[in-house]
């Protein structure tokens, strides 16, 4: 089969596309034909090496994929071949190529109604957000997010989730398409963070208070303006960052507020279980639908890595075998 290889860390060129055995299912393990690949931030980090996830040399990278099973290791039982499912769950690699094995545990049954390409847009983008907006963030019906990015892949994720249970959304996003994006997701509210001074009417858009929540993908950039604008006994979950910021901690003393970060292999088997259960409720009713904003060859995923770490973001990069 096709796959791409990393044989040494470091930019998007290191990456390979190559012929190599096709996979066998182990004990516990289904084989998947790959129909879609999602291409995620975190895939670049591990590539390059600055992750804490560090794979064996050679690995195949991507932890988010939809497919069809071809095979079946002994002792699975909740599956079939030529079941459609998608993976959840993942250690982050493995599925830039035609065919992968991975536990059963790893997969989910994806609905008829989501496509192979909306498929591979689940795992990572709606699992991060909902631990973010739910876990981490303590969002409640009636209260106001703020979400930065959110014409990406997770910042689209959490505008769906935050509408189905009932929390009021405000997005920003950086080109004209973005923001069309962000108000067809129903966000109240939808901010160019191009622009200077972005945020200086959010006190105005939430009543005086500013937003009980925000949800930071870029930390380094924003998080002491977040520290300004949010609500008294606000939280921000940090769930992206580049770099080192200075803050000024009296922000965060006066509003008793709180700054959560956000590792998503942190949660427990039920946590995850909780998770995979309220997403895979909100895809089966349509509240929860995921934007594919490009299809790409699984030959390009050089050029994929390259693109999903540009400005501009909108919906889900998807790689086709």
């Amino acid at each position: 089969m096709k796959a791409i290889q990393v044989h040494e860390f470091g930019d998007a060129d290191v990456m390979r596309y190559e012929d190599i055995p096709d996979p066998i299912a182990a004990t516990g393990e289904v084989v998947i034909k790959v129909e879609a690949i999602g291409v995620n931030p975190v895939d670049t980090y591990i590539r390059s090496g600055v992750h804490l996830i560090r794979p064996e040399l050679p690995y195949i990278p991507g932890g988010d994929a939809a497919g069809s099973i071809l095979s079946l290791g002994e002792e699975v039982s909740q599956f079939s071949v030529g079941d459609r499912v998608y993976v959840t769950n993942s250690s982050g690699s493995g599925c830039y190529a035609e065919q992968v094995s991975l536990p059963a545990g790893n997969l989910l049954p994806l609905p008829d109604n989501v496509s192979f390409a909306q498929g591979a847009a689940i795992g990572t983008p709606y699992g991060t957000a909902y631990w973010a907006l739910v876990n981490r963030g303590r969002g409640k019906k009636g209260e106001t997010v703020l979400v930065h990015g959110a014409s990406g892949a997770v910042g689209n994720a959490a505008l769906q989730i935050a509408k189905s249970m009932g929390i009021n959304t405000i997005g920003t996003a950086g080109s004209e398409r973005g923001l069309e994006l962000v108000r067809q997701q129903g966000a109240a509210h939808a901010l160019d963070h191009t622009q200077d001074g972005y945020l200086d009417t959010i006190a105005e858009l939430t009543g005086g208070k500013g937003p009980d929540l925000i949800l930071e993908m870029l930390a380094n950039v924003n998080l002491p303006r977040d520290m300004e604008v949010v609500a008294k006994y606000g939280r921000i979950v940090v769930i992206g960052n580049r770099g080192p910021v200075e803050i000024n901690p009296r922000e965060a003393m006066m509003k008793e507020l709180d700054i959560l970060g956000i590792a998503r292999f942190n949660a427990t088997p039920e946590q995850m279980a909780t998770l995979n259960a309220a997403i895979g409720r909100g895809l089966a009713d349509g509240s929860l639908n995921p934007v594919i904003g490009k299809e790409m060859p699984l030959a390009e995923a050089v050029a994929a890595h390259r693109a999903v770490m540009q400005p501009g973001a909108y919906g889900k990069i998807v790689l086709i075998p």
